[in-house]
């Protein structure tokens, strides 16, 4: 039996420490090698003979993880793991972890936020005042939020919990997911037609993927009410961008929120940026000093885990001890 230490990779991360980590994986007593990778190349020059990979968005492709001689598992700061090829890592029998459940306070309170900055006309008159404007008029029509409808695109553990506390506002809460059919909380499942014409408010709460790629787009977005705001705290290609500047610059909806694009960070010149019906927050939803310390500790704990043996607290591609 060999007793050469386990070599453990972060490709990439832009924490401004990574001791919690460290501390996790003295443990097993792990080399511990901290990277900056942004290729392919970059990926496979230092984790070609890792036994175990932190990732935060480094690309994790098929050409990288078949490089990888001896990986058993990746672990991704976070919850979405759009940056891995799963089914690649599945084939080669890599363990593929994440935090499902890190920030679910921090998401649906920040989602909160922003529906209410939205109601309330918040960053607008603020920009307004700033340019020497005291004028409340500039924000109508505004409109109470008790009795408004709430719709959620997707209802995993976030969009729950944005789903109790939108309730303390009086919102009536309906929700469109085609992989649930049922749920425990004052949530009314409807259609993605219904959920379209009925909500006074749409928020997005899934990951990204194949099929929710631009699962709004010009048809989506033309059958809002013109008085309904798009909020988006998931992932920013989710939301065709081209499409909602033509509905927000032509008045199809009143407005929209976003706490994530389709790139990061945007072209400074990208006609969004220039709307007065938009709010923007640079991916922020996720952090607080609590769930930062969460993340880091959860994510090397799942390196951790699988290094000594064991499972994770929560696998991507589960099937793969099946195989």
């Amino acid at each position: 039996m060999s007793n050469k230490r386990p070599k453990v990779v972060i490709t990439d991360c832009d924490h401004p420490s990574v001791e919690i980590e460290r501390k996790v994986l003295n443990e097993i007593d792990a080399e511990f090698v901290l990277a900056n990778c942004n290729t392919e190349d970059e990926v496979i020059e230092v984790a070609h003979d890792a036994d175990g990979i932190i990732n935060q968005y480094a690309p994790m492709t098929r050409r990288v993880i078949e490089s990888l001689k001896s990986c058993k598992v990746i672990a991704r700061y976070g919850v979405g793991v759009d940056n891995i090829d799963v089914e690649a890592a599945t084939k080669h029998k890599i363990i593929v972890a994440n935090v499902p459940d890190y920030c679910v306070d921090e998401v649906s309170t920040h989602t909160i936020a922003l529906i209410l900055a939205c109601a309330r006309g918040i960053t607008l008159l603020d920009r307004k005042i700033r340019d020497k404007k005291w004028d409340f008029t500039l924000a109508k029509p505004l409109f109470r939020t008790q009795g408004k409808t709430l719709g959620l695109f997707g209802i995993g553990r976030i969009a729950r919990m944005v789903a109790q506390k939108a309730l303390g506002f009086g919102f009536k809460i309906i929700a469109y997911d085609p992989y649930v059919s049922e749920v425990n909380i004052e949530v009314k499942l409807v259609k993605l037609s219904q959920l379209l014409t009925d909500s006074d408010f749409i928020s997005i709460h899934v990951p990204l993927t194949v099929e929710t790629r631009h699962s709004f787009g010009k048809n989506e977005l033309k059958v809002m009410k013109k008085t309904a705001y798009l909020i988006n705290t998931s992932r920013g290609p989710v939301v065709n961008e081209k499409d909602l500047y033509i509905a927000l610059k032509e008045k199809w909806i009143a407005g929209a929120a976003l706490d994530v694009m389709e790139k990061e960070p945007p072209d400074w010149e990208n006609l969004l940026l220039k709307l007065d019906n938009l709010i923007i927050t640079p991916h922020i939803s996720f952090y607080s000093e609590e769930s930062y310390v969460e993340l880091k500790t959860k994510t090397a704990e799942a390196v951790n885990s699988v290094l000594k043996g064991e499972l994770p607290r929560a696998m991507v591609n589960p099937q793969v001890v099946k195989r």
